[in-house]
């Protein structure tokens, strides 16, 4: 393989990892990012602030790792999906980035939301979707509406930066409510309910294929080769199932970042929309796969950590790395609404079965608790013949023993964590750049990680977490009817 380099644009943060010769990780840095909230349920980003977070991450490998930097060949990216990141003829940003997390749309998305939108996309029109978004723009900023030259994903805005060009890829395109999944093109008739046509997307590439080179002038400034090529990429999810080598069905991860996500592959097309699972296109060729969300999963610890004014970790870490009987609290963690299985974005969290002994330890269990039950709604709204039979532990979250093992237990699915390493978006991207500059098997490059532990359901313990997880769902209805 050649030295090639990811960069993976988070919610908080954009990473920067190279990757070398024999495909491990050299180094890596990050950039913190901060997000905007200046109504209910809106999440803002201005995307001039991937850019500095990026020139950052760049001038620091520069500095660092220059030699190896200077050798690099592929740059493959990795991104939050479903941002609306609006740009007009002149090349610049017209408002700030509406990301994945906002709910203002919910209006729009269910009108959009019908037999033929889900019949094209495979999916339901969900509201943090990109084109209820636009939907949301033209009725209540339709000076900004009308200025529309493209709209772009955020990993593609940095595309934008790095290349002149404007592309994406089927990954992040499939989470628009404007693609063709089964087809793998625009729709045209999706773009014409939301007003739009052709000409405001980008030109779409497998995330294994080249999408462009990096600017002459970017290269010359951070020591870089010319003619570098960029891989089309990938959304953060199907990324990350590149970075742990997933491409076979009844595989998959479980992505414990602000969001979580249970990830299989498939080989064929297989929608599902009435389950609110997304099916979409994977980052390789030729492939899909299907993907329960639900919006707080470590942000949900991350919220609790703020209020109660401790890091996460120690948080966790006071429970230990072994797992007891479930507690008496049951939290719901519908801090952002909710996507897989209810599709509410007006939802929101509850903390129920509080009482003056209440303290710490009891309310970081309800919440790991809370986060394993949601994903547990996402794996029984999956069909059963695509189940897992492992999954693999990536994102933040997979720090903590205790949660790993309280997942497995309430899953009744074996979790295993890769060894110490980064095997998640960044290196998923860093691989699609090595498909992108030599033209490799991507399967000779998507290798799964030696595995450091392993988590097997407790049985002793399934009954009772199975009676917590009927109480957990018993709450839904009564707090949605509120």
């Amino acid at each position: 393989m050649p030295i090639t380099l990811g960069l993976d644009l988070g919610t908080s943060s954009l990473k920067a990892l190279l990757v070398g010769e024999d495909g491990t990780p050299i180094t890596s840095v990050t950039e913190s990012l901060t997000v905007e909230r200046p109504h209910f349920g809106w999440s803002e980003q201005n995307p001039e602030s991937w850019i500095v977070a990026c020139e950052a991450a760049l001038s620091r490998l520069q500095a660092d790792y220059g030699e190896a930097l200077s050798a690099v060949e592929g740059i493959g990216l990795s991104g939050h999906m479903h941002g609306a990141t609006l740009v007009g003829a002149d090349g610049s940003v017209l408002r700030p980035c509406i990301l994945w997390n906002d709910t203002r749309s919910s209006i729009e998305a269910a009108a959009l939301d019908d037999d033929e939108a889900r019949r094209i996309t495979g999916n339901i029109v969900f509201p943090g979707f990109t084109a209820p978004k636009l939907d949301w723009v033209r009725a209540n900023e339709p000076e900004i509406f009308a200025k529309i030259d493209k709209v772009l994903l955020p990993k593609d805005y940095l595309r934008l930066w790095l290349t002149g060009e404007a592309v994406s890829e089927m990954s992040d395109a499939a989470g628009t409510s404007w693609l063709d999944t089964g087809a793998r093109d625009w729709s045209d008739r999706m773009l014409e309910r939301t007003h739009l046509s052709r000409a405001h997307m980008p030109r779409l590439v497998e995330g294994t294929e080249r999408s462009g080179d990096l600017r002459p002038e970017l290269a010359e400034r951070f020591g870089m080769k010319r003619g570098v090529v960029i891989a089309g990429g990938a959304g953060d999810n199907a990324a990350s199932a590149c970075g742990v080598g997933l491409s076979e069905p009844r595989t998959g991860f479980l992505s414990l970042g602000t969001s979580g996500v249970l990830f299989t592959p498939s080989a064929g097309y297989e929608p599902a929309p009435e389950t609110a699972i997304h099916t979409f296109c994977h980052a390789l060729p030729g492939l899909w796969h299907q993907m329960g969300v639900t919006l707080s999963a470590a942000g949900s610890i991350e919220w609790l950590s703020q209020i109660l004014k401790e890091k996460p970790g120690d948080l966790t870490g006071a429970l230990g790395e072994t797992i007891g009987e479930p507690g008496r609290v049951t939290f719901l963690p519908y801090l952002a609404g909710e996507r897989t299985p209810h599709n509410n974005a007006a939802i929101r969290g509850v903390f129920a079965g509080l009482d003056a002994a209440t303290g710490r330890e009891a309310l970081t269990q309800a919440v790991l608790e809370g986060v394993a039950f949601s994903m547990r709604d996402c794996l029984e709204a999956g069909a059963e013949a695509s189940r897992p039979h492992q999954l693999i532990a990536v994102g933040a979250g997979a720090r903590s023993a205790y949660w790993l093992e309280l997942m497995a237990t309430v899953l009744g699915v074996e979790i295993v964590l890769p060894e110490a390493g980064d095997f998640g978006a960044a290196l998923g991207a860093a691989r699609l750049g090595a498909c992108a500059a030599t033209g490799a098997d991507p399967k000779t490059i998507m290798t799964t990680p030696p595995v450091a532990k392993r988590f097997a359901p407790r049985e002793e313990l399934r009954q009772a977490y199975e009676e917590s997880y009927r109480r957990y769902r018993a709450l839904y209805p009564m707090v949605s009817a509120l």
